[in-house]
Formats: C-alpha cells, structure tokens, sequence
C-alpha cells in the first residue's frame, strides 16, 4: 500500500472496506422484498434503511480497525488485507472521529425512520450501534469472547431484514393490505421476512467464518477467543458448511409452504459457487483463504439481489 498516502482519501477508502457493503445491502433488498410482496414497498423509508445500514456497517469497519489494532490483535503479521491503523494509513484518533461521524450519519437516517415506525426504530438503532462499537470494543468485545458469529447473524439477519420490511409496511393498515403471518394472525415482522432473514443472515456470517478461521491461530495468540478459536478448524469449517445448507434450504422451505412462488428457486443458480467456496474453506488455509473471503461476500451479493427477484416477483 505504498501508493496509498497516510491520511488521504484512498486512505479512508481502504479503512471503510467497500467490499463489506454487501451486507449492508443485501438485507435492505430482502427486506424491501418482502414488503413487496404484501403491497407495501416505500421507496423513502427503504432508502433511508440503506443509507442507516450502510453508515453503520461503515463506522463498525472503522471501530474494528482501530480497537483491534490497540488490542495488538494487528501486527505484522496479519494475514489478511491492510488495516489502516496497523499500515500507518490512519491514526486511531482519525479513526474514532471517523466512525463517530458515521454513526452519527446513521442516527440522522434513523431519526426519519423513527418519524415512520416510532420506537421499535430506536431500539434496533440503539441496539445496532452499540453492537458496532461493542464488537470489537468496550469492556467485553463480543468478538473476542465467541460472540461475534451470534450477533452478525442477529444484526445482518433478522434486524436488518426485519427492520426494513416493518418501517415500510408500518404505516398500512389491515384495510389496506393484509399484513397476516403463516398462522393467520395479524402482526409485523411477517412471518415470510423472519425466514428470509435467515439465508442473508447465514452468508453474512458465513463471511466472518472464513475470516476467523484464516486468522484464528494469531488471534488465539492475541486472546481474540473467536467461535474458531474455540471449535477449531475443523468445527469452523462445519459451521460453514451448516451456513450454506441453511441458505439454499430456507428458499425450498419457503416454497413449499406456499409464502413464495417458483422463481425463488433462481437462487440455486449460484449453487456451484457456493460449492466452489465450500470446497476452498476445507482444503485452504491461512492467507489462501482470503480469495475465499471476498467470494463468500460476492456470493452474499449475488445470492441476496436474486432471492430479493425471487420473492418480490413470485408472492
């Protein structure tokens, strides 16, 4: 990262990982499927849910950087792509001003959202924020205690999915739409956006599996007790592998119990990438994992923009 000067724009670029920003989105378009799929997308309330789940996806890389780089947890040795605070691209006061700033942009969105969907949006965006700094940071970082992998599943699953869908369909009434669940009953989340969350949810933890399993021996030297640490190679690579298998067997659920048409089925055509990538976390290690890494996030991508078709235009 020679080019890159300390400071700079390409800086700030680098440190904001641009590449993560799929999970930030994905969950948006899922969630903004679902809506859809009971009459309800608000394109207003939905943008504004990106432009929240972006900036905190954003400030979250920028609080990461900095509290792994003062736990000592980057160093030289590093395996994967360039922090900025470990590179020397940017101080650690830079970047706690700069995730400050992003998530204050995200507390700007949110006070909109509020506007629309009342206090269940201040208590996911209390809740999403704090999680963004208290993954890495404060007294007990969750991702140093195993944690991590529980709350990216809560937080880019059900959260983000959920969130996006309840602040647009909020404001329909039962006279205008039916808002039933699988049961019958009345009531937001749908039932279609709870399971839908869960293949958005698996692959974006399925992200963080193969980032912990390629740094897990230095981060059991650092003390970053990850759920790959504790379980091993071998039991984060079955994690993965249950991550997968939830993913494409969600969509077969959902058709059979009638909550969305044939065209979910589109899914499977990134089936042979899934497989590819699978095949890669049980014979690769180490910095070779990183080719895998990034194409665990386009999958996510790819995956969650055709499971989004799949669900808007089949319900």
């Amino acid at each position: 990262m020679s080019d890159v000067r300390p400071g700079s724009p390409r800086a700030w670029l680098l440190a904001s990982r641009p590449a993560t920003l799929s999970a930030a989105l994905v969950p948006v378009a899922v969630g903004t499927a679902c809506a859809s799929s009971h009459g309800g997308t608000q394109w207003l309330p939905a943008a504004a849910a990106l432009f929240g789940a972006c900036m905190i996806q954003i400030g979250t890389n920028f609080a990461n950087d900095v509290f792994d780089f003062e736990k000592g947890t980057d160093d030289e040795t590093r395996l994967g792509p360039v922090r900025a605070a470990q590179a020397g691209l940017l101080t650690p006061a830079q970047l706690k001003r700069g995730m400050l700033a992003s998530f204050g942009l995200a507390i700007l969105a949110g006070l909109y959202l509020v506007s629309v969907g009342g206090w269940p949006v201040v208590a996911i965006g209390v809740a999403s924020v704090a999680s963004g700094i208290a993954y890495t940071g404060g007294p007990f970082p969750l991702g140093y205690h195993g944690l991590g992998d529980v709350f990216v599943m809560l937080f880019f699953g059900f959260v983000a999915v959920c969130g996006t869908e309840y602040v647009q369909l909020v404001g329909i009434t039962a006279k205008h739409v039916e808002l039933a669940s699988h049961s019958g009953t009345l009531g937001l989340p749908t039932t279609l956006a709870w399971f839908a969350s869960v293949p958005v949810g698996a692959l974006a933890t399925a992200i963080l599996v193969v980032n912990n399993l390629r740094d897990r021996e230095g981060d059991a030297g650092s003390g970053k007790r990850t759920l790959a640490v504790r379980l091993g190679a071998t039991g984060a690579r079955v994690e993965y592998l249950l991550l997968i298998v939830a993913t494409y067997g969600i969509p077969v659920y959902l058709f059979y119990t009638g909550l969305v048409g044939s065209l979910v089925f589109v899914v499977f055509a990134t089936s042979p990438f899934a497989a590819t990538l699978l095949r890669a976390v049980w014979v690769r290690d180490g910095a070779a994992l990183n080719d895998t890494l990034t194409g665990t996030a386009k999958l996510l991508l790819v995956y969650g923009l055709l499971f989004a078709v799949g669900i808007a235009v089949t319900t």
